[in-house]
């Protein structure tokens, strides 16, 4: 597999090709293409022409008309490139019709995405869901692209399992398929163990969500002081990375900061990713990151909110972190439906502000309690201070004890001691 960061450092030259269907507005083109290039950068590649054609529905055989695709290969031509990459997900039949007609190396905006998670991935785990999505996608296309799967010499949509020209032996490819699905099954029954294990130590989860590059890493590191990977790259973090936080409370939560999502994340992708994405399913709360610095901030968080309500996650109370509060002129956009705060990661007070929010956000999710602790049983006050939010602490030196006020988790299993030492009836049994 061809390592991300060792590209050559002549890029790939990239034409695009789009269409501009009658049912989509300007602004979202504009912004899908201006996306797409974005992409070919992360890939390693340099887009050095662009070309549109407005149709009311995509070509059912050549996705633009003849007279376009006739263009695309005559720019291709002219401009040196070595691909043509088409901004909608291409079809077998399509793909098949273009490379005959053409004689072009040709991917779609899909395998891009697809191509970029391979060269991304670092863990064992991360590669098997992208080698998985990759072998789902290629599996019905491979009469259509041939030997193209597989171009000597590599480049963009070649990392991966493309690399193997499995194009020859549909039956391994479909093996191959279940060998990684049957590793992943593994991985996923061991996260589960691992969830297991922190309910029964009653940790609670916050898990970063948001649009690609919208800043969650930089967010993680400003909470953790952690060295994560920071890049202004679509899709710098790949694999999910959890840290440990503690809230102004003193107490301590987890942070997990996840893959970016993007507009027409592949499907194929998100079913691949799947255990990983538990780690959103079962966070205590979504921290939802905005650029508010984005033109389109708006739409990227609604892309993000969709997806979300796909994973079935939509539920989890969440915390909307508008970022890049610095690079904003006019007022950050926020969600009206949810609490919301506005920050710079890179500003100190911003971050504990944020953590402030956290805290806020989570008692809402958690139950009140007040109880009487008596001097002598001091192993019982420090299980409170680290396994609930003290919220209010004071000793009572006429009754020798410790009043605290407080939020816990409901099925946590200090509620016996809750019950016990509940204020007025300190040190029953």
């Amino acid at each position: 597999m061809q390592d991300f960061e060792n590209q050559q450092v002549d890029k790939e030259r990239v034409v695009l090709v789009a269409v501009h269907k009658d049912d989509t507005d300007e602004a979202t083109f504009e912004a899908s293409l201006t996306e797409l290039e974005q992409l070919v950068e992360t890939a390693g590649g340099t887009v050095t022409a662009v070309l549109t054609q407005n149709r009311r529905s995509l070509d059912s055989k050549t996705y633009v008309g003849k007279g376009k695709l006739e263009e695309a290969v005559a720019t291709a031509e002219e401009q040196e490139a070595d691909l043509l990459i088409f901004n909608d997900e291409l079809s077998p039949g399509q793909i098949s019709t273009i490379t005959n007609q053409t004689g072009l190396y040709i991917i779609d905006r899909t395998q891009l995405i697809l191509d970029i998670f391979a060269g991304r991935a670092a863990s064992n785990e991360g590669k098997m869901q992208v080698e998985l999505a990759q072998l789902n996608y290629m599996l019905p296309r491979i009469r259509g692209q041939g030997e193209s799967l597989s171009r000597l010499g590599g480049g963009i949509g070649t990392r991966g399992p493309g690399e193997t020209k499995l194009e020859t032996d549909r039956r391994h490819i479909q093996k191959r398929m279940d060998d990684v699905r049957s590793k992943l099954k593994q991985v996923k029954n061991r996260r589960e163990q691992y969830r297991e294990r922190r309910k029964e130590k009653n940790v609670l989860q916050f898990a970063l969500v948001g649009y690609t590059n919208a800043g969650k890493s930089t967010i993680l590191n400003a909470l953790t002081e952690a060295d994560t990977l920071e890049e202004n790259a679509l899709f710098a973090t790949l694999d999910p990375l959890t840290r440990r936080v503690e809230l102004p409370s003193g107490l301590e939560v987890l942070v997990t900061d996840t893959v970016g999502f993007i507009q027409d994340l592949p499907t194929a992708l998100i079913a691949a990713f799947q255990a990983t994405l538990e780690e959103v399913k079962e966070a205590d709360v979504l921290l939802h990151v905005i650029d508010g610095s984005h033109p389109r901030a708006a739409e990227q968080a609604a892309t993000v909110r969709r997806l979300l309500k796909e994973l079935e996650a939509s539920h989890i109370p969440a915390l909307t972190v508008v970022n890049k509060r610095d690079a904003v002129e006019d007022e950050p956009v926020v969600a009206a439906d949810k609490p919301s705060i506005s920050i710079s990661a890179r500003k100190d007070e911003d971050v504990e502000l944020l953590r402030e929010s956290m805290e806020n956000v989570l008692l809402e999710q958690l139950e009140p309690y007040d109880v009487e602790i008596p001097l002598a049983d001091g192993h019982v006050m420090q299980r409170f201070k680290h396994e609930t939010v003290v919220r209010e602490e004071t000793l009572d030196e006429e009754n020798e004890s410790w009043i605290l006020s407080g939020y816990v988790q409901s099925d946590q299993a200090i509620h016996r001691e809750i019950k016990q030492y509940a204020k007025g009836d300190a040190g029953a049994k």
